[in-house]
């Protein structure tokens, strides 16, 4: 596979920020300490240190991931999974992408699927060539990019559909669960929790069994970023602190955009989480 570009830039994260923080430029300035025109130069893309520091203090962001975000620094190191786990990645709505995952455990051949993206096709091969039957399909949140492939895929596997409860799921026959339930395929333990903000059921799927710790984040969180959230960002960074960063150090991410990365890197160069 191609290497997944980091989802959001500095402007991405900063816009983010200031949404969520319902800020005008006007009140980011007075905060920040800076010119209208020192704010609008950042806003377009243009690397001023000083002040790229002093508006991510204020918008609550750690500075030096922030900056090392817009000199574009860091890129995640990729885990490696022996077997049993595969990443998609399917185009939309123009240059963007989105993922969708496969995993499965070799012993028993049982597999999922986490959301679908926008073209179910190499996974329905990688199912074939694998020799796995499609036992559930988890999806982490309904926003259109996720699901769009859904039909087709929960049709040639005849695998259930699941959705969190607080999410809203029209997709007949599609079964929710509350959170902390728990799955089992073959050795492989899969727990659900609620990471609420990006969308009312955003789930995160803690998975155990593989050659490391596993959580399919959805749109919670993406390497050096969170997915945008302007009416409940507070909920959104609250749940991700509790829910997501007080999973075991060495848990890999699977984020709906962007490449992989894990729980360590995060801590140190995700602007949101960094401290």
């Amino acid at each position: 596979m191609p290497r997944i570009p980091i989802e959001d830039n500095f402007t991405d994260v900063l816009g983010k920020a200031q949404r969520g923080l319902q800020l005008s430029d006007a009140a980011l300035v007075a905060k920040a300490g800076i010119k209208p025109e020192e704010l609008a130069a950042l806003q377009k893309g243009e690397i001023r240190d000083h002040c790229l520091r002093s508006v991510a203090r204020a918008l609550q962001l750690n500075p030096s991931a922030f900056l090392s975000l817009a000199r574009r620094e860091w890129y995640p190191q990729q885990p490696l999974f022996p077997r049993g786990f595969a990443m998609f990645n399917s185009p939309y709505d123009g240059e963007l992408t989105v993922n969708s995952y496969l995993l499965w455990d070799a012993r028993s051949k049982l597999a999922a699927a986490f959301d679908t993206g926008t073209d179910v096709t190499a996974m329905l091969d990688t199912i074939a060539a694998e020799r796995l039957t499609l036992r559930s399909i988890f999806i982490t949140h309904t926003h259109e990019d996720h699901i769009a492939d859904l039909a087709r895929l929960a049709e040639a596997t005849k695998a259930d559909v699941w959705a969190s409860e607080l999410e809203p799921v029209n997709y007949p026959g599609a079964q929710t669960f509350s959170e902390n339930a728990h799955f089992h395929l073959g050795e492989l333990a899969i727990k659900t929790l609620h990471t609420g903000g990006h969308s009312p059921g955003q789930t995160t799927y803690f998975v155990t069994g593989l050659s490391w710790p596993l959580a399919m984040v959805g749109d919670s969180l993406f390497a050096a970023s969170v997915g945008g959230s302007r009416a409940h960002y507070a909920d959104q960074l609250r749940n991700n602190r509790e829910k997501i960063f007080r999973l075991p150090a060495d848990t890999v991410l699977a984020c709906g955009h962007g490449p992989l990365t894990t729980l360590v890197q995060e801590r140190r160069y995700n602007p949101f989480f960094a401290r």
